[in-house]
């Protein structure tokens, strides 16, 4: 049997700023789970969103280091219902504080899409398909 993917793992400075953040975005954490050192959420397909923080990693890692203000790299990317879906999603993420790396627009890949960073530098990307 072949690995199966079954969790994305972030390292995150404030659990629950971060758990703020991916609360907006629909996710759905165990109560509480502000004052843990790990939290996950499931999410569709069974696959789990898992958010670590630094400290907690250092217990069993001692050469974790958090890494800068912006991670580069991978992202996260959220279907949205329709296009003014994304607009909202962008606009009250952006009112409660959070960075937008772009605002929506309509890509040419057929799609609405919005590119923001959560708490801790991670690039989440909303998005949904337009309707010919």
């Amino acid at each position: 049997m072949a690995p199966t993917l079954n969790g994305i793992g972030l390292a995150v400075a404030d659990m629950a700023t971060s758990l703020t953040f991916y609360r907006r975005l629909g996710l759905e954490f165990p109560d509480g789970a502000e004052n843990e050192p790990h939290a996950e959420a499931e999410l569709p397909g069974g696959l789990r969103l898992m958010l670590d923080t630094h400290a907690s990693i250092s217990s069993f890692d001692p050469s974790h280091t958090p890494g800068g203000p912006v991670k580069d790299g991978a992202s996260l990317a959220f279907l949205c219902a329709d296009a003014p879906e994304v607009d909202s999603q962008h606009a009250g993420l952006v009112a409660a504080g959070h960075h937008s790396v772009k605002e929506p627009w309509d890509a040419p890949w057929g799609q609405r899409y919005a590119i923001l960073r959560d708490p801790d530098g991670y690039q989440v990307e909303l998005f949904a398909w337009l309707k010919n």
